[in-house]
C-alpha cells in the first residue's frame, strides 16, 4: 500500500504539473501524500526532510543558477546572443535551414546561457529561415529542443550547463570528464536530429505542407547590436576560464584549489559543509568563469546599455531574481524524489534497480535509474541529482571495483539525464511549446519521436566504451 501511495503521488505531480501548476507549490504537498502511509509524521516529512534536501541542493548548485543567469540576461540584453544567433544562420541559409537552427542553439547552450534564454533568443530567427524554406512550423520546436536540451547540454565536454556540473559534485570529476564519449555522443544526438528532421520535412513538404501564415515578431536591423565576432569573445572566455581553473587534464601550468581551504570553516560545524574541495572545485570554477565573462558581456554590449535602450541594472536585477525561481522548481523536484527514495515503500523499487546495478553493471543501472527519475520529474537536472543522491554512491564503488573511470560513468549519467525528459508534463517542454505559439497536438508528435530514438543514445555509448575502452 505504501509503494501505491507513492505512485499516486507521482501521478498527481505529474498531472498537476501538466495543467501548469508551480511545482514550488504542489511538490510539498505530493511528497507528502507518497508518505502519508509511512512512519513519519506529515509535518517532519515536510518541514525536516523534504525542507532540509530543497536547502541541499539549493546550497550547491544556486551559484551556478545566480551567474549563470545574470550572464544569460547580459548577452540577450546587450543583444550579443542575437549577433551570434543572426550570423551561423545567415552564413547557413534557408537550404540548410534545419542545420542552422541546431548549431544557432548548441553555440549558445554550449556557451553558458540559459537554456530558456537560448530557446527565446533562437526563436524569432529559427522561425523567420524555416518560413523562408517553406518548412512546416510544426517542426520547429522539435528542432529548437534537440539543439539546446541534448548534445550541447549534456554531451559535449567542458558544457557549462547544470546538468553536466551535478555529476562531479557526486565523483569529484570536471565538467570535461568522458571526452570521448562525450563526442560519440554529441555525432549520434545530431545525427538522429538531422536525419529524422530532414525527412519528415521532406515527407511534409512533398504532402504539399509549408511553414504557414507569417512569421511572428520578425527581426529588424538593430544598429546598437554588437558584432558577432566580438559577441563570441564572452562564450569563449566562458570555456577557457573553466578549462584553466577545474584543469580537467592535470596541467602543470592549469590552476590548483587549495586542498585545505575547507578545514577553517571544520569548527563552525556547518552540516552542509562539501566533504572535500575536490567535491565543489568545479561548480567554484564555472562561477569564477562566468562572473568575469559577464563582465566582458556586459562592456561588448555597452552601446545599448548606454544608449538607454535597455537598463543595465533592470538587467542584472532581473537575471538574479530570475534564478530564484528556477533553482526552487528543480529543488522543489530535486525534493520530491528525494522523499519518496526515503520511504520504505520505496525500498522494493531501489533494489530493482540495483538488482540491474549487479547484474548488467554500474553504467546501465545509472542510465535506467536516471531516466525513471527523469520522468517522473519532468526535468533532467531534477532527475539526475535524484539519482546520483540514491545509487550515486553505490554505482561509483562499483565502477571502482570494476576498472571503470569515473569520468566515464560521469558522461553515461549525464547523457541519460536527457533520454526521456521532455514527457508531457516537462517544464521546459511546456515554456517552449509556449514560446512557439503551438500546442502539444500541434508539434508534439516529431518530440516523441527523438525522444525514442535518443532514449538508445547512452545505450550506444556504454556499446562504444565496452568496445573501445574510450571514456
Amino acid at each position: 500500500m505504501e509503494t501505491f501511495f507513492i505512485f499516486v503521488g507521482i501521478v498527481g505531480l505529474m498531472s498537476f504539473a501538466y495543467r501548469g501548476w508551480s511545482i514550488i507549490l504542489i511538490a510539498p504537498f505530493f511528497a507528502v501524500l507518497a508518505a502519508i502511509l509511512s512512519e513519519f509524521g506529515i509535518l517532519p516529512i515536510y518541514s525536516e526532510l523534504y525542507m532540509t534536501r530543497l536547502a541541499e541542493y539549493t546550497k550547491t548548485y544556486y551559484p551556478v543558477f545566480l551567474f549563470g543567469a545574470v550572464f544569460a540576461r547580459l548577452m540577450e540584453k546587450g543583444g550579443l546572443a542575437s549577433a551570434i544567433a543572426g550570423k551561423i544562420i545567415s552564413i547557413l541559409g534557408e537550404k540548410r535551414a534545419i542545420l542552422a537552427v541546431l548549431l544557432g542553439c548548441a553555440a549558445l547552450t554550449y556557451g553558458g546561457l540559459s537554456v530558456f534564454v537560448v530557446a527565446f533568443v533562437m526563436y524569432p530567427f529559427g522561425a523567420e529561415i524555416f518560413r523562408k524554406a517553406d518548412i512546416p512550423k510544426k517542426l520547429l520546436p522539435a528542432t529548437l529542443w534537440m539543439g539546446i536540451f541534448s548534445f550541447a547540454m549534456v554531451a559535449l565536454p567542458g558544457t557549462p550547463q547544470i546538468q553536466n556540473i551535478i555529476p562531479s559534485s557526486y565523483f569529484g570529476t570536471s565538467t570535461w570528464a568522458g571526452v570521448g564519449l562525450g563526442i560519440f555522443a554529441s555525432i549520434l544526438f545530431m545525427a538522429i536530429s538531422m536525419g529524422w528532421l530532414t525527412f519528415r520535412a521532406k515527407s511534409l513538404q512533398a504532402k504539399g505542407e509549408g511553414y504557414g501564415g507569417q512569421i511572428e515578431g520578425k527581426q529588424k536591423k538593430d544598429r546598437l547590436m554588437p558584432s558577432w565576432s566580438a559577441s563570441l569573445i564572452p562564450l569563449l572566455m566562458v570555456i577557457v576560464i573553466n578549462v584553466i581553473l577545474s584543469n580537467p587534464f592535470h596541467w602543470e601550468w592549469g590552476f590548483h584549489w587549495d586542498e585545505n581551504s575547507l578545514e577553517k570553516f571544520l569548527p563552525f560545524n556547518l552540516t552542509l559543509l562539501a566533504s572535500s574541495v575536490g567535491k565543489i572545485q568545479a561548480i567554484w570554477s564555472i562561477s569564477v568563469a562566468l562572473i568575469i565573462s559577464s563582465i566582458a558581456a556586459a562592456y561588448i554590449g555597452r552601446r545599448k546599455f548606454m544608449s538607454g535602450k535597455e537598463n543595465f541594472l533592470q538587467t542584472i536585477n532581473f537575471g538574479a531574481a530570475s534564478s530564484c525561481a528556477a533553482v526552487l522548481n528543480v529543488a522543489s523536484g530535486f525534493a520530491f524524489g528525494s522523499v519518496l527514495v526515503s520511504m520504505p515503500g520505496f525500498f522494493p523499487i531501489k533494489e530493482i534497480l540495483l538488482g540491474i546495478a549487479d547484474s548488467a553493471g554500474p553504467l546501465v543501472s545509472a542510465v535506467v535509474t536516471t531516466n525513471i527519475m527523469g520522468g517522473i520529474t519532468g526535468s533532467a537536472s531534477g532527475g539526475l541529482t535524484i539519482a546520483l543522491s540514491m545509487l550515486g554512491e553505490q554505482w561509483a564503488q562499483m565502477a571502482t571495483a570494476q576498472g571503470i573511470p569515473l569520468e566515464a560513468l560521469h558522461r553515461i549519467v549525464s547523457i541519460a539525464s536527457v533520454g526521456i525528459d521532455p514527457v508531457p508534463h516537462c517544464g521546459a517542454l511546456v515554456t517552449l511549446l509556449a514560446i512557439c505559439g503551438l500546442t502539444h497536438k500541434e508539434a508534439y508528435y516529431d518530440i516523441i519521436v527523438l525522444m525514442v530514438m535518443k532514449f538508445f543514445v547512452p545505450f550506444l555509448c556504454i556499446l562504444f566504451y565496452m568496445l573501445t575502452g574510450l571514456a
